[in-house]
């Protein structure tokens, strides 16, 4: 039993079929335009704190040809070179290019070329999930699953579990296998069990 609780499956690897938009509908909408080349520009920045959904969004743009650059509040001042470069030539060839930082393209201390570059596409802010649209996509997971998940295990999540998404449905997938396997009902007392053999507690 332990062996199988152990093996939590990785998530789904990110795609626009499994993220959730919450309040980010319109971020969503220019990103599927600029991808299929009915934007009026090629490049998109996605700026917002962690856990809003920038990283998921790239890997599914870069899985549908898009150049991807994460976390360009971090470059360094060789790196930054190296994307206003890659930036000039993917302008030059037609391709796409979505990059992704923690704020806004000139409020981040970057070269002032690089800043203006990311700034000429479009520019949208991503805002994380609630705690009501994470319930919400935990309930909806569950029903995707044929899976009975009571409210309070909902809760117990949200208040004591990683916020992340990604860890909440693979929770919610450790849990399910566990049900079927035991033949018990999901519920509070099953998962804090679940989390003791995890942690070895």
């Amino acid at each position: 039993m332990k062996q199988l609780l152990l093996n939590i499956q990785p998530p789904a690897a990110p795609g626009f079929d499994n993220f959730i938009v919450g309040q980010n509908q319109e971020a969503l909408a220019s990103l599927h335009a600029v991808l299929a080349a009915q934007a009026p520009t090629r490049f998109l920045y996605l700026w917002g704190e962690s856990g809003s959904g920038k990283s998921h969004l790239l890997l599914a743009a870069q899985a549908l040809g898009a150049h991807i650059a994460d976390d360009v509040h971090l470059l360094d001042e060789e790196s930054q070179i190296i994307l206003f470069d890659t930036f000039n030539q993917i302008k030059a060839e037609g391709s796409m290019l979505v990059t992704a930082g923690s704020h806004a393209p000139t409020q981040m201390g970057l070269r002032d070329d690089l800043a203006t570059r990311l700034a000429w596409g479009l520019v949208y802010q991503l805002h994380p999930l609630s705690d009501s649209e994470k319930a919400e996509a935990l309930r909806a997971h569950a029903h995707e699953r044929g899976m009975k998940l009571p409210e309070e295990v909902i809760a117990y999540c949200l208040r004591y579990l990683r916020r992340d998404l990604p860890t909440l449905m693979a929770v919610l997938d450790a849990l399910d296998k566990w049900s079927l396997t035991t033949k018990k009902p999901v519920t509070v007392a099953m998962l804090k069990k679940m989390r003791q053999l995890q942690t070895g507690l």
